[in-house]
């Protein structure tokens, strides 16, 4: 433990002022590094925590965690879907159907992917269902082909809702007087959804039974099914586990992260990036302290050299300038925490204060996304208080081996 006398003298030390000014300058801006680079530190990670998360909303709350896939229709698909969602780890079970498809309008003609989705299942699973500007799920009805498009898809087309779209199959073709042609019906548009993403202009929806019909297969049959899990990042894990359950051996399983995961493994890449170098500011700020407490030190000569004459070991000079260096690593360190919670909790407010806009136009969000985890505030309050410490291991080493005899002979 410190003794009290030592940590007595460290605390005067640190409120005193020193002969040289220049070492005051520089304990000063080692407590502002430390303060800048914690509140840099944690505003930045919670910024880079929203992206991550409307990330994981976003692309996993459109595309399935998991796909069951058949290379025939499933005949059973209902039984099939009930018994995966029975397991607790599977949140939902939703069957499809899908095909690369033409659309046409009167003006245009555009490549995309059709989905046969079945509304029932899909309005308590599918990101889609939340963010429909015209229209509802619930209005693609079996037999009234009607079809939900994304509105960047929409304004390619120069359509609305009401209007008429033929959609093409090119990989379905029939015969006719005038020879082979594809696969292709009108539909009326019924619904416009918008996500700001690919997906807005790259996706057709229409019901499962339309969609099979023009597919050439039962109106019930589906050869897909997707899950959506209660944690995506363990897919490959719980996809293990329901292969155990009695299915069919032609049944597949494929995760999100053969088509997704590389997206993610470059958002946690350069989130791990912007700790390391964040963490480097706070260190460089935690070892100025490194400078102040070795000329604090040689300031401080002569009245180290009287303490140890009066009685005090090495180790309570130690803990004098162990207590000096804490002190600053402390105040840093508390301060930078209550700015990184104040600007984190308020960062949109102060950019529109400023009139800053980072996002710009092209981002469907409107504000920066923020989440702050407290046990990240506790990690990063932790490591620069251990980085302080460090710091002052070395200028009080240093002090507790002067020599009184020689400090006293020079003075």
């Amino acid at each position: 433990m410190f003794q009290p006398v030592s940590l007595f003298i460290g605390l005067r030390y640190s409120r005193s002022q020193n002969r040289s000014g220049f070492v005051s300058f520089i304990t000063f801006f080692s407590i502002a590094g430390i303060l800048l680079g914690v509140t840099a530190l944690i505003t930045v990670v919670s910024v880079m925590n929203g992206f991550e998360g409307q990330l994981k909303k976003r692309i996993l709350g459109l595309v399935p965690h998991a796909v069951l896939s058949a290379p025939e229709p499933i005949e059973n698909w209902r039984q099939v879907a009930e018994q995966l969602q029975a397991n607790p780890q599977v949140l939902k079970a939703t069957p499809y159907l899908e095909s690369e498809s033409l659309v046409q309008s009167a003006s245009q003609l555009k490549g995309v992917l059709m989905q046969g989705i079945f509304p029932e299942y899909e309005k308590d699973s599918s990101i889609i269902a939340e963010n429909m500007q015209v229209g509802r799920l619930e209005d693609l009805v079996a037999g009234e082909y009607n079809m939900v498009i994304g509105a960047s898809l929409a304004r390619e087309l120069d359509v609305r809702a009401g209007d008429k779209i033929r959609l093409l199959l090119p990989t379905k073709t029939i015969f006719t007087p005038m020879g082979r042609v594809p696969v292709q019906r009108t539909f009326t548009l019924s619904g416009i959804f918008y996500l700001g993403s690919q997906v807005d202009n790259q996706m057709v929806l229409i019901h499962g039974q339309d969609a099979a019909r023009l597919l050439r297969l039962d109106s019930d049959g589906v050869s897909n099914i997707r899950l959506y899990l209660d944690d995506a990042f363990r897919a490959k894990e719980l996809v293990s586990d329901l292969q155990v359950a009695p299915m069919n051996e032609e049944f597949q399983f494929t995760t999100w992260d053969k088509t997704q995961g590389n997206l993610f493994a470059a958002v946690k890449v350069e989130k791990n990036m912007m700790w390391l170098m964040l963490s480097l500011i706070i260190a460089v700020a935690a070892f100025n302290i490194v400078s102040a407490l070795v000329m604090v030190v040689i300031d401080k000569q002569g009245e180290i050299g009287i303490l140890q004459t009066l009685g005090m070991s090495p180790q309570g000079v130690l803990k004098i300038f162990m207590t000096q260096g804490m002190v600053n690593g402390i105040w840093g360190t508390i301060l930078g925490c209550i700015a990184g919670v104040l600007v984190t909790s308020n960062l949109n407010s102060l950019l529109s204060v400023f009139g800053v806009n980072v996002l710009g136009s092209g981002f469907i969000m409107q504000q920066l996304p923020v989440e702050l985890r407290w046990q990240q505030v506790v990690i990063i309050l932790l490591s620069a208080l251990l980085m302080s410490f460090l710091a002052t291991l070395y200028p009080a080493y240093r002090a507790s081996k002067t020599q009184p005899a020689e400090v006293l002979r020079n003075e």
